[in-house]
This record gives C-alpha cells, structure tokens and sequence, in this order.
C-alpha cells in the first residue's frame, strides 16, 4: 500500500494510487492550510467516492463546519488564525458533535492525547497511508447518528431525565440550559441512556453504540466510559447505575 509523505504528495493523485471500492457517499470537511494537500486529498477522496469540501483557515472553520455538517471534519492543527486544537474545543463547547479525525504532522504521544482529550475522535499523523485514511473515516461516519436506529427513540424530538435534556436536532445533551462538555464516545453513551429513561441497556448495545465497528476493543472498554461519564453526572441530579447482567440505565436522585 502507498504511504502519503507530506512531501510527496502526487501519490494522493496519481493514477496508479490504489482506489477502493466506493459506497455510500460520505460529506467531509477538510481543514486543513496547506494548498497543495488540501488539493491533493480533495482529489483523492473524491475519487474514493466522498464528497468534500476544504477550508484553510481556522478563523472560518466553525463557521464553515456549521454550514456544511459534514459526517466527518479532518482537522489539520496547525492553522492560520486559530489552532486546530482551539477550533476543536469552540465547537465542541458550541455543541458541534460531528466526528473529527486529526490528521498532523505532530505525531507524538502527548500530541495524540492532547488532541484525544480535546475531543478528537481519532488520529493520524503524516505521513499516512490513504487505504488507512479512508476506513478510519468511514469507521467514524458511522458514529455520527449515536442512536442508530429510529427504535431506538420515541417520535419527540426531545428526551428528558431529570435536569438533563437530549436536542435530537442538534445531538446536543443540556443540563438545564447548558452543554454538556463531554468526549464523543461520553456522549454516544449517554446517548444510549437517555433515549431509554428507566430502562437498562445492555453493555453490548453500548458498545456497539460508542465502538461502532472497532474489532480489537474489547467489551471491558465500555466500563471506562461509564466511570468517567459517571464521574461527570456527578451534580446534574441524575446517576447512572449499573444494574448487574443487566446493563445500566439513568436515575433521577429523589
């Protein structure tokens, strides 16, 4: 498979890249500011059967993320005008819950958990391979509808437990009037639990819920989630329990 050097990038483009086969169309934002990657990878996306658009400035990018909701935003972090990391956490507080790969040459790993705890979904650093690219988008695009499934919520577009409140139009969960700061996988989770008030839900179905598609994470992965969701509940009025073979569900405190 061909690797994607920051410096050699007519391997993006040229004819001889080796193109999977395409399904279903996938909207994509790419911030990213340097003109020629953008174009290549624009080019080789498209050829991959995504539709994207670009943005090379940091000072438009949550405007332009708004505008476009794109499945999934490829956030480059070093931009003109604002940090990719600033952009990152903006929109989260905004209430933006499109899935982010950050894709960056700063490929160490206190880069990757700043990145991670900022509220990136995933990370790959340059160079990098566009087989790679493609199935890790893919993969987060399928996380961008936390609930999956029209069963999996009643007709309203709103669901209450306690203080706490989930905007399906927005994707957003408030307590009272403000947003929840949560990860992706956080929110996904208490996705899960807010659609179904008063009912247990199986670890199984969160972790397909908050691991879509994710083969090598084992099941235990979702009781990390749940602990640090938990720990974030703390003062909203509602507690999640565990109930034992069972699953877990939400709970207002009398």
């Amino acid at each position: 498979m061909r690797q994607l050097p920051v410096n050699r990038l007519s391997e993006v483009t040229g004819e001889s890249a080796n193109v999977l086969p395409m399904t279903q169309t996938l909207t994509l934002l790419l911030i990213e500011d340097d003109a020629s990657m953008q174009t290549a990878l624009q080019r080789a996306l498209s050829r991959r059967g995504m539709a994207v658009t670009g943005c090379t400035d940091g000072r438009l990018a949550l405007a332009q993320w708004t505008a476009t909701q794109p499945d999934v935003v490829v956030l480059d972090l070093s931009l003109p005008g604002v940090d990719g990391l600033q952009v990152l956490e903006q929109a989260r507080r905004q209430g933006l819950l499109t899935p982010v790969l950050i894709l960056t040459a700063r490929g160490t790993v206190g880069d990757k958990i700043i990145g991670l705890n900022s509220g990136a979904d995933d990370y790959l650093p340059k160079p990098f391979d566009l087989d790679e690219l493609e199935a890790r988008l893919r993969a987060l695009s399928r996380r961008r509808a936390p609930t999956g499934r029209a069963s999996d919520a009643d007709s309203t577009d709103t669901n209450w437990v306690g203080a706490l409140r989930y905007d399906k139009e927005s994707g957003a969960i408030y307590h009272r009037d403000q947003v929840l700061e949560l990860t992706p996988r956080e929110l996904a989770l208490l996705h899960g639990l807010i659609v179904k008030p008063g009912q247990a839900v199986s670890k199984e179905r969160l972790f397909e819920l908050v691991f879509p598609g994710e083969v090598d994470v084992q099941y235990e992965a979702v009781e990390v989630v749940v602990y640090r969701l938990r720990k974030k509940l703390v003062h909203t009025g509602v507690t999640l329990v565990t109930l034992r073979g069972l699953g877990y569900l939400l709970k207002v405190n009398a």
